[in-house]
């Protein structure tokens, strides 16, 4: 192992090391260094001393180190002092509060979903824990925020609203609320408690023998939870394991080692990092025991799965142990170390890269070049490198992991993406709900009746819906280009008349889109009752993904040919 290891370091693969070793760099040129340090300090004075308005003395700092990372990579940032409740947050999956996800609804602020304690694992959803302080005084979905403290909350953000509602573990705080159901106005008073957002909220048994484990980040202690998630699926009865991490950003790399151990011999090398300071470069092998080296696995992947996850879905198809399913991942092969810089500040900044056992690393050539749904660009053939499994199956570099059975990516539209933003979603369901009270959701058997989408539909008639569908904004370009190239005069008619037959109104919307508007109600829905856990159960059978991965965990021949022999895409 590097020196680094040794100093108990906490290396996060895009996140953080929470202690540094003294660095063995090349020294920069002292006299640049020193005149430019001089040149930044005397210009921060002066800007502050005689600039003509009031200038923040914190923003002037902010602007200077956002101006000094900006040439760098994405992920080499500076960290005050007021956003390392974020940070921490963000390594370590705690904090202090009461609790509970908020939103925005009209002008003010609502609860979106108060923690709550789940279910014994046995009843195969989530890992267990206590109800959240939010969710103890009968905090539900959707009652309103209307005081905090004294403050009137009426108005505030959900930034301000959040933080106010956090805080110390232990102290209290007062709340005005008007309940959801009755329209009460009561006051709730509620202790701040270390909140544990769980990193493995969902687990449990599909068909067929086949348990399922949903890791959604890499915070501390998460492969506890992960250990004690395949246990208890075996002792279900699990014969196979599907892991999803699709959308998980990554975290603690020690942790995605750990998870690595339970399925791959002691002593095996997962991923090793290696930068321009020696300090920095360490190999990581498995320390523990595994818990099964021999049960069929398949890792669900896609474009949001990057960091620690990739290290996990990388290393597990490098070494021939389980089956990627899915889309290519994130892309994201760099390490960061946080540097304290005085005053409660630290500086982010990427030190490594990490490599797979096959030798190659995933981090994407060209990271700043992405499509909308953040899908990386086109990789020219001559920067990719092939690399070769335990098995010999090819795999290559240039950007992600690239899976073993692609999925195609589920459709949205931009219609469906406006009435979800527009909050016109959360806004029938908060009616469906209060005229259904008593309605039983249960998730997976829970559908929306025509009916139902009939009052949705009469629900969005006077609704203001701006949107343009991709067939008509690909049209436009089409006529842009066409009357540049001078081609209008033989086909503009044929392009006049697709124009005229494309209907873009909220009606056709509607009918046009239901299905996919019909689950975003529906999830929504399964959210007030069975909160996030419900909803990832209420969406497994229809999930392609989890289709294709069962289609493959039972068919042993077609699982066994895949480790053995098939390359994975180039691109």
């Amino acid at each position: 192992m590097g020196k680094g290891i040794k100093y108990g370091l906490c290396v996060l693969a895009g996140a953080v090391v929470l202690a540094v070793a003294t660095a063995a760099v090349p020294p920069p040129d002292g006299f640049r260094m020193g005149r430019n340090m001089e040149v930044l300090v005397n210009m921060l004075r002066d800007i502050s001393l005689f600039y003509v308005d009031d200038v923040d003395p914190d923003e002037l700092l902010s602007d200077a180190a956002a101006g000094m990372t900006a040439g760098l990579d994405p992920y080499t940032v500076f960290i005050s002092e007021e956003d390392m409740d974020t940070f921490q947050l963000l390594t370590t999956g705690r904090y202090g509060g009461v609790g509970s996800l908020i939103r925005k609804s009209g002008d003010g602020v609502v609860f979106a979903e108060p923690y709550k304690g789940s279910p014994a694992p046995a009843a195969g959803r989530g890992a267990g824990g206590m109800a959240s302080p939010a969710d103890r005084a009968g905090i539900v979905v959707g009652d309103r925020i209307l005081e905090i403290d004294g403050q009137d909350a009426s108005a505030m953000t959900t930034e301000q609203v959040s933080s106010l509602m956090k805080g110390e573990p232990g102290t209290r705080l007062k709340m005005k609320v008007a309940k959801f159901y009755t329209g009460d106005t009561v006051q709730v008073e509620l202790k701040r408690e270390i909140i544990n957002i769980p990193g493995i909220p969902y687990y449990g048994m599909l068909p067929d023998s086949v348990g399922y484990i949903l890791n959604i980040d890499f915070t501390d202690e998460v492969s506890n939870d992960m250990r004690n998630a395949i246990m208890s699926l075996r002792e279900q009865g699990a014969k196979a394991l599907i892991l999803d991490y699709r959308n998980n950003g990554g975290g603690i790399v020690q942790e995605a080692v750990k998870i690595l151990s339970f399925f791959v011999p002691r002593g095996t090398e997962v991923v090793s990092l290696r930068g321009r300071n020696p300090e920095e470069n360490a190999v990581f092998t498995t320390q523990q025991e595994p818990l099964d080296t021999e049960i069929p696995l398949v890792v669900l992947v896609n474009n949001g799965s990057a960091s620690a996850a990739e290290i996990v879905a990388g290393a597990l198809q490098d070494m021939d142990r389980a089956v990627l399913v899915g889309r290519r991942t994130f892309g994201k092969g760099l390490v960061q170390s946080t540097r304290p810089l005085g005053y409660n500040a630290y500086l982010k900044v990427t030190t490594a890269k990490y490599y797979l056992p096959s030798g190659r690393c995933i981090q994407a050539i060209d990271y700043a070049s992405r499509a909308e749904d953040g899908t990386l660009s086109h990789i020219p053939d001559s920067l990719i490198t092939e690399f070769r499994t335990a098995a010999g199956r090819r795999v290559y570099d240039g950007g992600g992991v690239m899976p073993d059975v692609r999925v195609p990516a589920e459709y949205v539209s931009r219609f469906a993406y406006v009435v979800y933003g527009k909050g016109y979603i959360h806004d029938f369901v908060d009616g469906f709900m209060r005229r259904n009270r008593d309605r039983e959701i249960v998730p997976g058997s829970f559908a929306l009746s025509d009916a139902d989408y009939a009052d949705f539909t009469a629900f969005m008639q006077d609704k203001d819906v701006e949107w343009e569908s991709d067939t008509k904004r690909l049209l436009a370009r089409l006529k842009e280009s066409a009357e540049a190239e001078r081609y209008m005069d033989s086909i503009g008619v044929y392009l006049e008349g697709i124009e005229a037959n494309l209907d873009d109104d909220v009606r056709a919307g509607l009918q046009l889109y239901r299905q996919e508007l019909t689950e975003l109600i529906e999830n929504e829905i399964v959210l007030r009752s069975a909160y996030n856990a419900g909803v990832v159960e209420h969406n497994m059978a229809k999930d392609p993904d989890v289709r294709e991965a069962l289609a493959v965990l039972n068919d042993p021949e077609r699982y066994r040919e895949i480790l053995a022999s098939k390359d994975t895409d180039r691109k």
